[in-house]
């Protein structure tokens, strides 16, 4: 049976109790801290806890006259995947190659976060460089399960409710598998989009994102308006009008497991009782051809970004030696090639996602697998990072062992909110829903 779990606190809920008063930033703190002590020992999501700095910084925050420092997040702790760069904290990456490497600044991600009053509790477990060797990270549902990829740390420290706030990254699949597989809410930033990656561990340049996890997908539209500028509380977001989906099943590049497609099923049928209309799409036309592209383009660029780690195989883990190797022995000619084939499918993607409001399909081919020593396949999150598109985790289904089932939707970067509210009705749609 599934561990049992604490309960998840949700981002809005914080933010408007700090707001209001009716908890301070020291409490708030002090609660994730207490939160970290009591699942840590299970789920062991966080590589470094900074109890000093976040309990001094929550108390600068509560002693600070009116109009003083703290912004929107005021309060809100938050982890941060170790790729990313927390001043005065390593960024060591999964790798003993990184030991002991204090970043001097924070990443701006980091640093708009810190504005707007939130404050970083420590740096959670991320796999090897970002890849598939998998740290000590254990899933919330089932501690013998994995968490998923490389934004393992973060999905899981939120799925425990130590934090309603992580980031975190996708190159393949590392934030859509894990949100899934945990439980919440996940969204993959558009590529070249607002967020960026500066002080990030790059793996590939064409491919990086920034990712956001928290328990609802409510608390990641707050969170993005946070970010990209609001100055107060949104309001909840709009139901969307008459949608228009595409669904994806998935089955042409994963067997997607009969609970997966039941859950996609039951979605897309609700979303039709509630008004949405269903276009088709020929998948089997458009997605292989795209998880080749992106396998290539990851397999190149991370052979030249970690160039000087490949020059000690013996420190680095097989499926990393194996994946700079591929990279190493694609010529300039193929990775062109690919690069080709990803600017003529975004084209025509875009040109679907402006007849329909987002592509809905599975976040990875079912439930976590059993066993650590994997962390399931990314394959149904290739297509969509090759062309950079934003990816929304929308959680709330569950197995009969119960067990995670997240869904996916893309949308285009130009119409965040709609994704967001489109995703929000579905969340709030599936709601209390039983097995599948």
């Amino acid at each position: 049976m599934p561990q049992p779990r604490h309960e998840t606190t949700a981002l809005s809920a914080l933010v408007a109790r700090v707001a209001e008063g009716g908890l301070s930033a020291g409490e708030a703190v002090g609660g994730a801290l207490e939160r970290l002590d009591a699942a840590e020992p299970d789920i062991r999501a966080w590589v470094r806890v900074d109890r000093d700095g976040a309990l001094g910084a929550a108390r600068r925050l509560d002693t600070a006259p009116p109009g003083g420092p703290g912004g929107l997040l005021r309060g809100v702790p938050f982890g941060v995947k170790d790729i990313i760069d927390v001043r005065g904290l390593p960024t060591e990456c999964g790798s003993p190659l990184r030991r002991g490497r204090v970043a001097a600044s924070d990443a701006p991600l980091v640093a708009r976060l810190r504005e707007l009053g939130a404050i970083p509790l420590g740096k959670t477990v991320t796999t090897e460089f970002a890849y598939f060797a998998p740290g000590p990270t254990r899933n919330p549902h089932h501690l013998a399960h994995t968490p998923g990829g490389s934004s393992s740390g973060s999905a899981a420290a939120v799925a425990a409710g130590v934090v309603p706030l992580a980031l975190g990254s996708q190159t393949a699949g590392s934030l859509t598998r894990p949100a899934a597989y945990c439980g919440v809410a996940g969204f993959v930033a558009p590529v070249g989009g607002p967020l960026d990656t500066t002080g990030f561990a790059g793996l590939s340049h064409s491919l990086d994102a920034v990712g956001l996890l928290t328990p609802t997908v409510a608390d990641l539209r707050l969170a993005y308006l946070a970010l990209t500028g609001a100055d107060r509380r949104p309001g909840p977001p709009e139901p969307p009008a008459r949608p228009r989906l595409a669904v994806w099943p998935g089955t042409e590049l994963a067997e997607v497991a009969d609970t997966m497609r039941a859950a996609l099923k039951h979605t897309a049928d609700r979303a039709v009782a509630d008004g949405a209309a269903l276009v088709d799409v020929d998948w089997a036309a458009r997605t292989p051809r795209l998880a080749e592209a992106h396998a290539t383009v990851m397999a190149y660029e991370a052979a030249r970004a970690l160039a000087t780690e490949a020059t000690q195989p013996e420190r680095l883990s097989a499926p990393l030696n194996e994946l700079l190797a591929r990279g190493r022995a694609t010529t300039a000619a193929d990775y062109r090639h690919a690069l080709s084939v990803a600017e003529r499918a975004r084209t025509e993607t875009l040109a679907l996602l402006g007849d329909v409001d987002a592509v809905l399909g599975p976040a990875a081919p079912g439930p976590a697998p059993e066993g650590l020593t994997a962390t399931g396949s990314p394959v149904l999150s290739r297509p969509w990072q090759l062309l950079g598109l934003p990816a929304l985790t929308v959680p709330g289904h569950r197995d009969g062992r119960g067990m995670p089932l997240g869904l996916q939707l893309i949308g285009h970067p130009d119409r965040l909110e709609r994704l967001f509210s489109l995703g929000h009705a579905l969340e709030e749609a599936i709601g209390a829903t039983g097995p599948v």
